[in-house]
This record gives structure tokens, C-alpha cells and sequence, in this order.
């Protein structure tokens, strides 16, 4: 039934200071964007070993009532992202100017997780994620070596 994760979107008041938040984090620029009124409304980024797509719509095109906001702000879900080193990525993004959501946890042996809320409201999940490896491994991909 659900055969792969196509897209993840995140929410933005401000695309075009998100955009620019997320190119300085990812180290490459969104591959589409979409204008309107001169303005960027839709970024989208791909990421990752296979290529991931990360997209950022204003929040003006959430449906009415369902911007996936939490009581405090924050976005409603978390989406991990897998990282080789959970605690230096963290701390970057910290750096960048995100918040603390939870601060790294092993979760069990292979498993660390930390997340953050970005400067737009957005919970923002990082991972290590030995299942993820074991993936790109079968798939003659290279992986990481720790969740630190």
C-alpha cells in the first residue's frame, strides 16, 4: 500500500527566508520553485540517498483550520531524516537558529533521535538509524558509522 516517502512539506510564512535557511543547511539549492505574485509560494529541495523531496509551501495554501500547528506553535509531525552523526547535527542546527524540541535519545541499540522546531514553526526530525543502513547496505550503497 504505501510504497515510499515521495515528499515531505513543510508550512512557511516567509518561502523565500525558508528557502534560504534550508539551502544553508543542505548545502544546495531548491531544483523548482514556484512564484506567485513575484514571490516564492513553493520550494522544493531533493535530498538524501535517494534523492528525498523536501518542499516548502507558504502557509496562506493550508487548508483552512489544518496548518499543522501544535498547540505551541510547532508543526504537528515529526518526519526523521536519517544522519550519521546524530549529535553534531544537532548541534548545527541549533547553530542555524532552530530551538530545541527534544535533545538527542538513544532510543536502543542503533537508534538516536533528536528534533528541533526551524526559525518557520516546523519540527524538524534527525535519526540514526541502523534499519536505514541495513537498507542502503542491501542496496550496494555506502552508510554511516555511529548515532553520536
Amino acid at each position: 500500500m504505501l510504497r515510499g516517502l515521495t515528499t515531505v512539506t513543510l508550512f512557511a510564512d516567509d518561502v523565500a527566508a525558508a528557502r534560504s535557511w534550508y539551502a544553508e543547511l543542505l548545502g544546495v539549492e531548491p531544483y523548482f520553485v514556484r512564484p506567485v505574485a513575484g514571490t516564492p509560494a513553493y520550494v522544493e529541495f531533493r535530498i538524501g540517498d535517494y534523492q528525498h523531496e523536501l518542499g516548502i509551501i507558504d502557509r496562506r495554501f493550508a487548508v483552512p483550520g489544518r496548518s499543522g500547528q501544535g498547540e505551541g506553535g510547532e508543526g504537528g509531525a515529526v518526519v526523521y531524516w536519517h544522519v550519521d552523526e546524530v549529535q553534531a547535527t544537532f548541534e548545527r542546527l541549533l547553530s542555524l537558529g532552530a530551538t530545541v524540541h527534544e535533545k538527542p535519545v538513544e532510543r536502543g541499540p542503533g537508534f538516536v533521535t533528536a528534533s528541533v522546531v526551524d526559525p518557520f514553526g516546523n519540527i524538524l526530525g534527525v535519526m540514526y538509524n541502523r534499519h536505514y543502513l541495513d537498507v542502503l547496505a542491501s542496496a550496494g550503497r555506502q552508510g554511516g558509522v555511529n548515532g553520536s
